[in-house]
């Protein structure tokens, strides 16, 4: 298993080849693929456990200060390949019976170059210096979008020309570090590839890993379905989470409410965590053994 003391790094591009490749070695039923790349051509990767022709989908890092949300999907990978590969039950559950009926896929990192510019600067964004250094005025810090300036989570089709007509009544018309939705929706290839791989029909249900907040958001627009909300009251009950509406410029353009629209399935955003993005990674124990059934849960339900 990964070493217990991760909590101390920071989930960049190296860090994520050395976590995700000792997985590959340690589990030979674990796959890696790519579903695209990101507009500086880092990798997005995918790992799949158990039945790839219908899956639950775990997705994290769509902004840059979010990346201790990957660390917690890696950690957790290692923990529900640790149980199926013995045989162990994890939170009372035999989870490698459920994976044959039904897979899990998960995307540590939608958003490489984001989560690359906030933790190594704007000389990670290449070719898009020039951009970064401009919309951030020289600090990246506080950097949530791609490389190109555009926020994933504002990218999506879902009330997309609401949203668009809100950010720029709050003078958000350009690149910009945070909440600015390109020019259109799936305009980036990080939106474009996680998009595409959901339209493959595999689906059965989504959730997206933010921070912060220890709230889950399930329904959107005339969504609401019984099922979904079932859902994400187990979600929150196990958790110690509370379901919750977002507001203002959260709401449209992300990746749940485009999930929910597009297909009628159940989709999750999960803010994890509470404090000031980024949440540093010695938060990263405390934060997964109080999500860590709910994790396996959302696997099964």
């Amino acid at each position: 298993m990964l070493q217990q003391n991760i909590s101390g790094l920071k989930a960049d591009r190296k860090t994520r080849e050395i976590l995700i490749g000792k997985l590959l070695i340690d589990y030979g039923f674990l796959t890696r693929d790519t579903i695209g790349e990101s507009r500086c051509t880092r990798p997005i990767d995918l790992l799949c456990i158990g039945n790839r022709k219908k899956q639950v989908l775990f997705t994290a890092a769509y902004h840059g200060m979010e990346w201790i949300t990957t660390l917690l999907l890696l950690k957790f990978t290692d923990e529900l390949c640790f149980s199926v590969m013995t045989g162990k039950s994890m939170c009372g559950i035999r989870v490698g019976s459920f994976l044959n009926q039904r897979g899990l896929a998960i995307v540590p990192c939608i958003n490489p170059d984001g989560v690359e510019i906030q933790i190594n600067g704007a000389a990670s964004a290449g070719e898009y210096y020039d951009t970064v250094m401009k919309a951030s005025g020289g600090n990246t810090s506080r950097w949530q979008s791609n490389a190109a300036g555009v926020d994933i989570n504002h990218n999506f089709s879902a009330n997309w020309d609401a949203l668009k007509k809100l950010e720029i009544e709050n003078g958000i018309n350009a690149p910009s570090p945070t909440r600015y939705g390109g020019e259109f929706p799936e305009s980036e290839p990080e939106s474009r590839s996680i998009a595409s791989y959901c339209r493959t029909g595999n689906i059965e249900h989504a959730l997206a890993f933010h921070s912060q907040g220890e709230e889950i958001y399930w329904d959107f627009g005339n969504y609401h379905d019984t099922e979904a909300l079932k859902m994400a009251k187990i979600m929150a009950h196990s958790s110690g989470y509370k379901i919750a509406q977002p507001e203002g410029l959260a709401c449209g353009g992300g990746f749940k409410d485009w999930f929910v629209e597009k297909f009628r399935r159940p989709a999750f955003t999960v803010e994890v965590g509470l404090g000031k993005n980024p949440l540093p990674s010695s938060d990263l124990d405390s934060i997964y053994n109080k999500i860590r059934e709910m994790l396996t849960l959302a696997v099964v339900l």
